[in-house]
């Protein structure tokens, strides 16, 4: 099943908490010299533009990216906000509107320095082909296909320093646990790579799966951060919160995002809360 398009959520909150964690883990890893290979297994578009039908038509960057771009004045005494801003000023036609919202393509490709490489994979045709005709800096590679298989055929990387993130859709109740999979070989072949997975938040608990397969695969100690709009209401469906798993996080990562998100929680909603710890699979 290839029906989902991250267009129609582009800028949401999840969006939010996904890209600041990225952001965050990218400028640490920026301060050695030392090269990094950047892979991405669900890029998705690369650039949305908000005003595009399937973006316009649910406008959920509205309770997203949309009040801190607006507040970005107050925002700025945050480093880790400030930058991440400054760095959303970027793409946008004129600096003072926010027209447009970058994927994680786009984030990890500013950064890249002429010892980088970046992988992106997108296996939904009409998602690969938008992909296609963006504009990303450094040595990029688009690839049509699953990003997990070929995450796990590129390892080893030639670079000494491996990041990936992995972003699915969950729309096949099986990925929950093909990423752990995904997961624990990477490790296994790569053990200091810094790994994001991101994973929804949904009243139906399915990523309790994904956390019971880590602790399956042996994996017993990973950061956890997850982000909630609202708290979980019965009978009511929809993603009320976002998470991240990352392995070997760079230090300092988790007091930096959690002062950024506790600017970002109350612009978002009343009932908005962030939590982050060590996940001891246990």
């Amino acid at each position: 099943m290839l029906s989902y398009q991250h267009a129609y959520h582009a800028g949401n909150f999840a969006d939010v908490h996904k890209h600041l964690t990225l952001h965050g883990v990218i400028n640490h890893l920026l301060r050695k010299e030392s090269s990094i290979t950047y892979i991405d297994t669900h890029a998705g578009r690369g650039l949305y533009p908000l005003a595009a039908e399937e973006t316009a038509r649910l406008h959920e960057y509205r309770l997203g990216v949309l009040p801190l771009w607006e507040s970005r004045r107050s925002l700025s005494t945050n480093g880790l906000l400030h930058g991440w801003l400054a760095a959303l000023a970027e793409v946008q036609s004129d600096p003072s509107r926010l027209s447009h919202y970058p994927g994680s393509p786009w984030w990890m490709s500013r950064c890249l320095r002429s010892q980088d490489r970046q992988l992106l994979f997108e296996l939904h045709p009409g998602e690969h082909e938008h992909l296609t005709e963006q504009t990303l800096d450094g040595a990029v590679r688009k690839i049509h296909g699953d990003g997990l298989k070929g995450l796990v055929q590129r390892l080893p990387v030639k670079t000494p320093r491996l990041c990936v993130l992995i972003d699915p859709s969950y729309e096949r109740k099986q990925e929950y646990v093909e990423v752990a999979d995904t997961l624990s070989t990477t490790l296994r072949k790569a053990r200091h790579a810094v790994i994001m997975v991101w994973y929804p938040l949904l009243p139906a608990g399915r990523h309790h799966e994904l956390l019971e397969a880590i602790k399956a695969h042996g994996l017993r100690k990973v950061w956890r951060s997850e982000f909630m709009l609202h708290a979980s209401k019965e009978g009511i469906g929809g993603m009320y919160g976002s998470g991240m798993l990352i392995t070997n996080p760079p230090w300092g990562l988790d007091k930096h995002l959690a002062e950024a998100m506790a600017r970002v929680a109350p612009l978002l909603s009343r009932e908005a809360r962030y939590q982050a710890d060590w996940w001891v699979g246990e």
